[in-house]
């Protein structure tokens, strides 16, 4: 039954309806909590106020293992995607990933109607003031209407809401995007209570008019005419190719007006009014053209809004330079002679919470039952705050019920290897997930997600049971597929030895085993059809049984690996340990441990700075605690 207009009591509030707070709101409402989820504006619900896309090396992968655990990105993603294209086919599958533009509008719409229809969640308009706290424990939010809803627990998902301000030239603003109101109150609130806050920039480039391009000048990207899909629950489909995207550069005009103008820069003028740092991984073209002065072009990516707009955004021409300068530098560049701008660029700058004040759960060491997700713990990206939103819903409703809360390992998951990176190493910039940060990438691809991770969503009450028996049937299915190549043996024969030497690798001389066969680099699963007298037909279970058996070794020994370094992971440390009273560490660890409070010896070794020795100290030390427990 709905809450009626004077019901004010919650179990889990979630502040924010971006990527974060969907799964969030979503993962705490399908545990059977009462969850209210507040935005701003609930026009913008899921809005993609920077490149209208999910997907791409590392966060495609990401939505995958949202989609795994139960989550919302990856299927709203298939339900509005316009053009869609698997990455990085010809590299292993360790970095594979999809990529898809989505029709913002109608990501937006689907997802608040997934809100709206989803049972126990409520989501209402309202601006979140003050978190009110009780003897160390989350009470409630206050909202700027004055109003007080009472829960148990609340998960901030802010975005670049929190202190929001937009610069475009010498101009500024308060805002949390173009035409959306800041958050002020609420980082007060959370520095009263006593976070540590700091602040970051984003930006984003200039809409144009589609009409006034020229697309005859630019290359043209269509969708893939493979099926594709992001989520395993979705149907894998070619989309119809109308909603094209176009490549164009810029040049030697564009980078010297650039540099003409750049006095007038919010981030690099006279008057520098920008001293945050911004994303490394996606400078603004200021950024490129000063710290790139010897490339003479950088990409510019013409990319449609939706199916229902004119608009294009120009990927790779992010700016916060004045209006009438991004007018000309846009002008300059090849096909967009004539473009008009319907919405300017802009920077952002805007505060977050230092993650090192979260435990690996993200609930906060400072406020018990308190959680944060998403940009605001520093992160940048969609998918990134889906993967935090989700995990932060999952354990402040198990928190609540009094159930073990979920820690993704890195060997698990990129969600897991982000979570870790944030609150052991903290953040220096804007983090955004990368194949390079991952130890055990090629255990962590885009077509096992499902495989990794399914048993968690369903353990959690996100993923129904027809579909994780689904997943251990395929498990099971590719174990089975990789014993029976193992026993199957083929002959040499001239038509054998034709069909490998044509596809570019040596023949056979002896009887050999298909599973021998596929460990070649250039031996297809496809290709051993000709010689498999009962070959199986489904190509995504084909294509995990080739992956299997082409890393087998490789991946033996990452389990290997994985198993020494899993020995320290559960190596616990006490919550109440007394670091003053561990002998022969140095006072720089000290501050350290006692800073972060890992919760284990693996993730105190991943600390910057604490020193082997002092480690070893450390372990030694518990090792002594445990045996003085036990006699």
């Amino acid at each position: 039954m709905r809450n009626t207009i004077d019901d004010y009591d919650f179990d889990i509030v979630v502040i924010g309806a971006g990527h974060a707070g969907i799964e969030a709101g979503l993962a705490s409402a399908k545990a059977g909590m009462k969850t209210l989820v507040l935005a701003i504006n609930l026009d913008t619900v899921g809005w993609a106020p920077c490149n209208p896309a999910v997907g791409g090396p590392a966060k495609g992968i990401v939505a995958r293992e949202v989609d795994a655990l139960g989550g919302q990105i990856a299927k709203t993603t298939d339900k509005t995607a316009i053009n869609v294209r698997m990455l990085n086919t010809s590299k292993g599958p360790a970095v594979r990933a999809l990529r898809a533009q989505i029709d913002k509008k109608e990501y937006s719409l689907e997802m608040k109607k997934t809100l709206e229809k989803q049972e126990n969640l409520y989501l209402r308009s309202a601006i979140a003031t003050e978190i009110l706290v009780e003897k160390g424990k989350v009470t409630g939010v206050v909202t700027h209407f004055g109003q007080l809803y009472h829960c148990k627990a609340a998960i901030i998902t802010t975005g670049t809401f929190l202190g929001g301000k937009i610069f475009i030239g010498p101009k500024a603003f308060e805002a949390g995007r173009l035409g959306e109101f800041s958050s002020k109150l609420l980082s007060e609130s959370l520095r009263k209570i006593g976070f540590k806050l700091a602040r970051f920039k984003t930006g984003t480039p200039a809409r144009i008019l589609g009409s006034s391009i020229d697309f005859s000048k630019m290359e043209r990207q269509d969708t893939s005419d493979t099926p594709l899909a992001f989520s395993y629950f979705s149907e894998p489909k070619v989309l119809p190719k109308d909603s094209p995207c176009w490549l164009t550069k810029t040049n030697s005009r564009t980078h010297s007006i650039i540099r003409r103008d750049i006095q007038f820069s919010p981030l690099y003028g006279d008057i520098k009014l920008i001293h945050s740092i911004g994303p490394r991984y996606c400078p603004s073209i200021e950024d490129k053209v000063l710290k790139f002065s010897s490339k003479d072009s950088h990409q510019v990516f013409v990319e449609p809004e939706g199916r229902n707009t004119d608009e294009y955004y120009l990927n790779g021409l992010s700016t916060s330079l004045p209006f009438k300068t991004q007018v000309e530098m846009i002008h300059s560049v090849k096909g967009l002679e004539n473009a008009v701008i319907m919405r300017p660029a802009y920077a952002v700058e805007y505060d977050f919470v230092i993650p090192d004040q979260l435990h690996p759960t993200l609930e906060s060491k400072l406020v018990e039952n308190l959680y944060f997700a998403g940009q605001v713990n520093g992160t940048s990206g969609y998918e990134e705050a889906a993967g935090q939103g989700i995990i932060a819903g999952i354990n402040a409703s198990a928190k609540i019920k009094g159930a073990e809360q979920l820690v993704l390992k890195r060997s698990e998951a990129y969600i897991g290897v982000m979570i870790d990176d944030l609150v052991t190493r903290g953040v220096d910039e804007p983090y955004r997930l990368l194949t390079s940060r991952a130890e055990y990438r090629l255990m962590l691809r885009h077509d096992n997600a499902h495989l990794r991770l399914t048993e968690y969503g369903y353990r959690y009450g996100l993923i129904p049971r027809w579909f994780y028996d689904r997943v251990v049937s395929v498990r099971e299915a590719i174990n089975r597929e990789a014993n029976r190549l193992n026993d199957i043996v083929v002959k040499p024969s001239n038509s054998v030895n034709n069909k490998l030497l044509s596809a570019g690798t040596t023949a056979i001389y002896q009887p050999t085993r298909l599973a021998q066969l596929l460990k070649r680099p250039e031996v297809t699963y496809s290709l051993l059809r000709d010689f498999d007298p009962n070959p199986i037909l489904d190509s995504s279970l084909a294509e995990q049984v080739e992956t299997t058996m082409k890393y087998e070794g490789y991946i033996n020994r990452l389990r290997q690996e994985i198993n020494r370094f899993e020995k320290l992971e559960n190596e616990l440390i006490p919550g109440d340990i007394d670091y003053d009273k561990v002998p022969n560490i140095s006072t720089e660890s000290k501050e350290k441990l006692k800073k972060l409070k890992p919760m284990s010896i693996g993730q105190a070794m991943r600390i910057p700075g604490i020193k082997p020795a002092d480690i070893l100290n450390l372990s030694t030390y518990l090792t002594a605690l445990k045996r003085r427990h036990i006699n």
